[in-house]
C-alpha cells in the first residue's frame, strides 16, 4: 500500500550523473540526468546559467535553470560533481 505525501519538509543535496555537451568554446549544456536508480530524466530545456549558490543545500558553481516535462528546477555544477536539491516529502 502507498502512503500519500504531506508535503515537502526540507531539501538535500542529491548528487546525480549527467550527460552534456561540450562545444568548441568550452561550454557545458547539461542534456539529461541520471538517478542513482537508473532513471533518466531528458533535459529538454536549459533556461539560464550563471554562478549561483544553492541556498536550500548549500555549495555552489554554476547553476543551471533547467526545464523538464512541465517542471523548472536547477541544476548544479560543483566541479567535478553535478547536483540537485532533492525534495524530502513528509509521510504520514
Amino acid at each position: 500500500m502507498r502512503m500519500a505525501a504531506r508535503g515537502i519538509v526540507d531539501r538535500r543535496k542529491r548528487y546525480v550523473g549527467v550527460t552534456a555537451h561540450y562545444d568548441a568554446s568550452g561550454r557545458v549544456m547539461p542534456r539529461s540526468i541520471e538517478w542513482d536508480d537508473g532513471q533518466v530524466f531528458e533535459i529538454d530545456e536549459v533556461r539560464d546559467v550563471r554562478r549561483a549558490a544553492s541556498l536550500k543545500t548549500g555549495g555552489d558553481g554554476m547553476r543551471y535553470t533547467i526545464r523538464i516535462k512541465e517542471s523548472i528546477t536547477y541544476l548544479f555544477f560543483e566541479d567535478p560533481r553535478w547536483f540537485v536539491e532533492e525534495k524530502v516529502v513528509e509521510m504520514p
